[in-house]
């Protein structure tokens, strides 16, 4: 069941009680049957699941107390949304005025609201495009008919049990506008990717608030959460900043579906917001990723999407790529490398199936997925710590890491290690076996390893000089950085081992 989302904590700044008494079993003008009160809203509404006994389809029944006047807004935003036909958008049947009470019709979601979702975990980061790409569609949509929907949040945002993502509930006063709605949308995406909603921003929710640092300031999404995408986390925040220019909504709706489509390519990386600041062209292959954060968008962002097509296309077509001038030394693994126990200098190719994570005795050991992705080669993925209450992982073990089997002993001369904040205590250790991946396998890994570099307070990327012959190295954090709210917590991006 959803349309449970709604509830006194949505934002909204004055609260307007409901009076007035509906019971279930009551039949409103002669087909709705009431079944269930759902919740109060914050606009003083009643939202009741019930029964179109004519039709014999399930609805969601809008209900104030009393009509005329007092129910003007609503009735309004009734009528305009009535006039939209658009699958992310909720369908309205009816709306009716009695004086004594007024009531909208509408199509019944069975699923949860995005408020419900995000309490049991924030969503990747592909789910969390497809969420905003869906909103921004719907409110593109409103605002093509010159209305704004005024009731954007994630208890409005409801996901049906078939996966599709539909936006209820619209709020036509006078206050509404349309750039609250495409900012609201960059509070859709950051919640999506952090369970949390920006209260100073967007106005209050049940949901926590973001994280903020001593002065105020909110913590972007990969600050909160390592391994998201760059691009994303600075689109949600340029979105929520008010001293950046708010695109419209149908140029929003575009470049997310653009990035739903793309699904995680490598324009889903470390551009800036939107890409259209300095986008990566087909004759800078090598062009820096980090541009620095603004949004502009227009005949800009056609020109862009139109690049980044051509680089597409070129790669399709079988353009050349960095990786396709590797020698065939260089693009092996290791099986395929030097038969001694010497690597030329250079980076050592580990593959996903050669690394895994180290949670030592004491560890809850729910934290071991995503080791694959600090050797994926994108600074955009990453594996992260669960948040702990001390830096010492809450002194309940003694630390966690990344195991890394080289596949054959090999001259190690350096680690790199990119985290996603500074402030972590790291090492490496180097060891003879891997006793198995199990409590007490990590446990002897954790205290048996011997440390050939640090420990070291660790910058944003992490140097570590080896000089030894190994097969096994684990990348070992002991301690980790604030992430604010009293909570410690960190990410690693990648680890790039090198031969020497």
């Amino acid at each position: 069941m959803t349309e449970s989302g709604h509830g006194p904590d949505s934002p909204v700044a004055h609260i307007v009680m409901t009076v007035g008494t509906s019971v279930a079993g009551e039949i409103l003008a002669g087909r709705y049957r009431l079944e269930e009160h759902i919740s109060d809203d914050s606009h003083g509404r009643q939202v009741w699941r019930g029964l179109d006994v004519v039709l014999r389809r399930p609805i969601a029944v809008v209900l104030r107390h009393p009509g005329g006047d007092a129910a003007a807004e609503m009735m309004s935003a009734a009528v305009a949304a009535s006039r939209i036909t658009h699958p992310h958008l909720v369908d309205v049947y009816d709306a009716i005025d009695e004086g004594a009470r007024s009531y909208v019709v509408r199509e019944w979601v069975d699923g949860a609201s995005l408020r419900e979702l995000v309490a049991d975990g924030s969503l990747d980061s592909g789910r969390a495009t497809a969420v905003a790409h869906a909103v921004a569609s719907a409110i593109a949509a409103a605002h093509a008919t010159n209305m704004a929907h005024g009731n954007v949040h994630p208890g409005t945002v409801l996901i049906a049990d078939d996966g599709r993502v539909v936006l209820a509930d619209a709020r036509a006063d006078d206050s509404a506008t349309m750039e609250q709605d495409v900012r609201a949308i960059g509070g859709i995406l950051y919640t999506a990717l952090t369970g949390r909603w920006p209260h100073a921003e967007l106005g209050s929710d049940r949901l926590p608030d973001g994280m903020r640092d001593a002065t105020g300031a909110l913590a972007s999404p990969r600050q909160m959460r390592g391994g998201l995408p760059a691009y994303l986390s600075e689109l949600a925040m340029d979105l929520l900043d008010p001293s950046i220019s708010a695109p419209s909504a149908e140029a929003l709706s575009t470049e997310l579906g653009r990035l739903d489509t793309d699904n995680g390519d490598e324009f889903f990386g470390d551009g800036g917001p939107l890409g259209f600041v300095t986008p990566l062209r087909p004759s800078e292959p090598d062009a820096p990723r980090r541009t620095g954060r603004k949004l502009a968008i227009g005949v800009a962002a056609l020109l862009v999407v139109s690049a980044a097509a051509l680089v597409v296309s070129l790669k399709l077509a079988g353009g050349s790529s960095p990786a396709a001038a590797l020698s065939p030394t260089e693009s092996a693994g290791p099986s395929a490398g030097p038969t001694s126990s010497t690597a030329a200098g250079g980076p050592i190719s580990i593959s996903a199936s050669q690394v895994r994570i180290v949670d030592p005795p004491n560890g809850t050991r729910d934290n071991l997925t995503d080791a694959d992705k600090t050797v994926d080669g994108k600074d955009s993925t990453g594996w992260q710590t669960n948040w702990y209450k001390s830096p010492a992982f809450g002194n309940l073990k003694p630390g966690m890491g990344v195991l890394i089997d080289l596949g054959k002993p090999f001259n190690v001369a350096n680690v790199k290690v990119d985290f996603d904040a500074p402030g972590a205590t790291v090492s490496a250790r180097v060891g003879d076996t891997d006793p198995g991946n199990s409590s007490n396998g990590d446990g002897q890994i954790s205290t048996t390893y011997k440390t050939v570099a640090g420990p070291m307070t660790a910058g944003p990327t992490q140097v570590l000089s080896l000089g030894v012959t190994t097969r096994y190295v684990l990348v070992w954090i002991t301690k980790l950085p604030s992430v604010g709210d009293g909570k410690y917590q960190v990410a690693i991006d990648e680890i790039t081992v090198d031969g020497g």
